[in-house]
């Protein structure tokens, strides 16, 4: 990700990221410098973790190459465009609409251009929330966003500290666990996806991790024609959506 672009959703400096997590800024991630012994930044990096915020040490270098300012003090953090919320969130949603739940869960996507065209598809197509690790995986940053092209502001998402374990509380609340997989065991066309479903869309390089295909109840895969073996994770998502979309009617 070019760090460039989201100047608008960091904040820089030690004082202006304790004030950001004393007044309960939604914080997707901070990144402190490696190998600092000091004891302000112990205490930045203790209550991050504290409040469930992902905390990253990386060296100077990098934090030199976030920074705007110039004075990061050692410590940058990285704003969510919007609170996040849980899993049972989503599923109220469906149950206020009179719906069989549709969840999205997304595995490990880790560029925000793919996140934000999946979240402006599962928009698009009237799934109840999209569920993303806090791990591994881009948050809602302002380039998430922005190729969300404002389906941010509409979509519940949930941000789970592990992910089996949110398709584990989808599967007792009565979803079936659909995963993509590119020797998935069911032909999308042939596969019934109609009533309450969770759809995981792997990510961008591996697919789907093997404790989360594990946990699925099924593997689709999608029809290619052509001499690539794959599509794009945002696109695949796109065509498994409409198709979930079209057999619900």
């Amino acid at each position: 990700m070019d760090e460039q672009k989201w100047a608008e959703d960091r904040i820089e400096g030690r004082n202006a990221v304790i004030e950001a997590l004393r007044a309960g800024r939604a914080i997707d991630k901070i990144y402190i410098a490696k190998g600092e012994v000091d004891q302000t930044l112990g205490h930045i990096a203790s209550k991050a973790r504290s409040q469930g915020v992902v905390v990253v040490e990386t060296d100077r270098r990098k934090l030199d190459q976030m920074s705007q300012t110039r004075a990061h003090q050692g410590v940058v953090a990285v704003c969510a465009v919007k609170e996040y919320c849980t899993v049972q969130d989503i599923l109220a949603i469906a149950e206020a609409r009179g719906e069989a739940p549709f969840v999205v869960v997304c595995d490990e996507i880790s560029d925000p251009h793919n996140l934000g065209a999946i979240i402006r598809s599962a928009e698009c197509v009237g799934a109840h929330g999209v569920v993303i690790p806090k791990r591994r995986s881009a948050g809602l940053t302002a380039v998430v966003d922005k190729a969300a092209a404002g389906a941010v502001e509409h979509m519940a998402i949930a941000r789970v500290p592990n992910l089996t374990a949110a398709m584990e509380e989808l599967k007792k609340a009565g979803l079936w666990i659909y995963g993509t997989a590119a020797e998935g065991a069911s032909p999308l066309w042939k596969t019934d996806l109609t009533g309450p479903i969770a759809l995981v869309i792997g990510s961008e390089g591996d697919g789907m991790s093997r404790l989360v295909r594990e946990h699925c109840d099924f593997t689709i895969s999608i029809p290619l024609k052509g001499k690539i073996s794959s599509l794009n994770a945002s696109a695949a998502a796109a065509v498994l959506m409409y198709e979930i979309l079209r057999q619900r009617g």
